[in-house]
């Protein structure tokens, strides 16, 4: 059955759809070596290429999986980096085909929660507007404030320079002197929207970490540059969410362990960062032997 070529691409984790799009009004994407046409039907038999280089797909729905990874500062949400700081994408296992799609950003002074899939259309759903899944972050913030009131301004809304914003929740976690911590809860995810809602109502975020993004938290025992597969029912759950398709448990379990020899869950993290598939660790050490005199 043919579809159109911006929705298989994006449903392969090649691009989104507003990518792909933006690759066909720039020449830089071809079928069969003639320019495509937006809109264009493709059924599986056709050769795609971007910028002349031939993409890896196929017209089946691939089986989504879905990464949780615990960003630590001082990394960026990006492929590529000109500035040639580390990426995100360096500490994630590699792809029979397809690309990692990051779900929503972090800057590169925010921590936590970063959620990543195969699934092009999962990803484009988990963050267009319209779905307002919950964003939490626990935050630090430094500043002499009144609480309540502080609570209370950013409940309401404030006016922010891109217009208006505000928390659905804020809960004072505790904190000593001037720095408090807190729990906020945002539906939306603009630049820096967090740090910049605080500093209207006086305040300075010098720690920011976000502990859950929809129904998925940032597991306990998973430590800053780990990544862990959701297991088959949190996947589900967000398949369920997006009003997607859910996925048979068999082949999420196959898809998520078919390049390691550890299975990657949340019930396996001791078994080390090698076992869990992030090449930043590279081989182990031999241990030295103790040499019989």
């Amino acid at each position: 059955m043919a579809e159109r070529i911006q929705k298989v691409l994006a449903r392969c984790g090649v691009g989104s759809r507003r990518e792909v799009e933006r690759w066909i009004a720039e020449g830089r994407l071809t079928v069969n070596k003639k320019p495509a046409k937006l809109g264009q039907a493709v059924n599986g038999g056709e050769r795609i290429a971007l910028d002349g280089k031939t993409i890896d797909w196929t017209p089946e729905q691939p089986i989504p999986r879905v990464l949780a990874y615990h960003k630590p500062e001082g990394e960026v949400v990006s492929q590529f980096d000109p500035e040639s700081r580390p990426t995100v994408f360096a500490s994630l296992p590699p792809l029979l085909s397809g690309r990692w799609i990051a779900i929503g950003r972090l800057d590169i002074n925010t921590s936590g929660l970063l959620l990543f899939t195969n699934h092009g259309e999962l990803a484009q759903r988990l963050m267009h507007p319209s779905g307002e899944f919950e964003r939490v972050y626990a935050a630090r913030v430094f500043g002499d404030f009144d609480e309540q009131e502080a609570i209370s301004q950013l409940t309401k809304g404030v006016e922010l320079e891109d217009g208006p914003a505000k928390f659905d929740k804020v809960v004072l976690k505790g904190g000593d002197g001037a720095n408090r911590w807190f729990d906020c809860t945002i539906k939306e995810g603009r630049f820096r929207e967090v740090r910049r809602l605080w500093q209207a109502v006086g305040g300075e975020v010098s720690r920011l970490t976000r502990i859950r993004y929809a129904e998925i938290g940032l597991p306990r025992n998973l430590s800053r540059g780990m990544f862990v597969d959701l297991t088959p029912n949190q996947l589900n759950q967000l398949m369920r969410a997006c009003g997607l398709p859910e996925v048979d448990r068999d082949d999420s379990m196959q898809v998520a362990t078919q390049r390691f020899k550890k299975p990657q869950r949340l019930s396996d993290l001791k078994v080390g960062k090698k076992a869990l598939g992030n090449p930043k660790y590279g081989k182990r050490t031999p241990k030295r032997t103790k040499q019989r005199r």
